[in-house]
């Protein structure tokens, strides 16, 4: 496509003060807080029949309105579903997906990694289908007209956040601001200075919304921290988890604090969440190391205290494990991104 832009506790230790960012939030609001969309790709789309978008990008999270028309949306693993005028979709990546006027038509155009634009044969249709800044299409005056906002990488806040999400999930037109989509799509269609950072707060907002409406789905995705906020003994123990990372929680002093028994609390944390409540903690402290990790200039040391470690040593090993990389190679990643 053309451009639309540059490229979404192992261990109990002592209290630690949290810097002010940091506390105090849930997943959701770390990931508007923390490092979220920049520069985020974003497209308005218009085609006419036929049409089929074989999205092979790799991006980690990608949101698409429909403002005229309508399209199906075809993902692995996942029913079809179609998109009309008004309503809203989400795609969690990196898994490809087709977006077409009929869900068994076959590929007319192939979307690579770095939004590169190719026809199935091969052949390079970037500029042939391009109709200006942020515009692309087959028709320049298409049926069918979509906004599409891509985060090509997701921070660590920014997964947890979104893990409320299925694979692939289409919100009607209530559960859709209406407003929202208006703003974005002016912003898309006039150039103008700041547009960048008004699209990316925008479509910030917007998944804020989508992820809200998949919370209170009663067929929401699995168990995860947002259908925990169900549950208050749960809800309560989220709360204090989110404000307070770095203390030397246990499962007993969190039961102390909902009022529960030790056994009441374990079970229905993991009911609600899908995990233990100190496994939960491992991974929120992590989660929020790593954004620190790409937003900011805080050595390995400081950034282990502050999320609950006792040594920059374990933290190091902990992250490791987890994300695969060493923090220090995180930021390097994050940096190079």
């Amino acid at each position: 496509m053309p451009s639309g832009g540059s490229t979404l506790n192992a261990e109990n230790s002592g209290n630690h003060t949290l810097p002010s960012t940091l506390a105090g939030v849930d997943p959701l609001s770390q990931f508007l807080t923390g490092p979220r969309a920049q520069a985020a790709f974003t497209l308005r789309v218009t085609m006419d029949p036929p049409f089929a978008i074989d999205v092979q990008d790799q991006a980690a999270l990608t949101v698409i309105a429909a403002i005229q028309g309508g399209a199906w949306i075809i993902a692995a693993g996942t029913d079809p579903q179609f998109l009309a005028a008004g309503q809203a979709a989400t795609v969690r990546g990196p898994a490809p997906y087709v977006v077409a006027d009929a869900p068994d038509r076959a590929a007319t155009v192939v979307i690579g990694p770095g939004q590169s634009c190719r026809t199935p044969a091969g052949d390079h249709v970037d500029v042939t289908m391009s109709h200006g800044v942020r515009s692309w299409g087959n028709s320049p005056d298409g049926d069918t007209v979509l906004l599409i906002g891509t985060y090509q990488s997701s921070a660590a806040a920014g997964q947890l956040a979104v893990s409320a999400l299925p694979p692939l999930a289409v919100f009607d037109t209530q559960e859709t601001d209406p407003a929202l989509l208006g703003l974005i799509e002016r912003e898309m269609s006039r150039p103008a200075p700041g547009q960048e950072s008004a699209l990316d707060r925008a479509l910030d907002l917007l998944l804020l919304h989508l992820v809200r409406a998949s919370v209170d789905r009663a067929d929401a995705a699995g168990p995860s921290w947002a259908t925990g906020t169900r549950d208050p003994v749960v809800a309560r123990a989220l709360e204090v988890l989110h404000a307070e990372p770095a203390s030397a929680w246990t499962v007993a002093e969190l039961a102390k604090r909902a009022h529960v028994s030790r056994a009441t609390m374990a079970s229905r944390f993991q009911a609600a969440v899908g995990q233990p409540p100190m496994t939960y903690l491992a991974a929120w402290r992590l989660a929020l190391a790593a954004d620190r990790l790409a937003s900011s200039t805080a050595t390995t040391a400081a950034i282990a205290q502050d999320v609950g470690y006792s040594s920059a040593f374990a933290f190091s090993a902990a992250f490791s494990r987890a994300y695969g990389v060493s923090p220090t190679g995180y930021r390097r990643a994050a940096e190079v991104s």
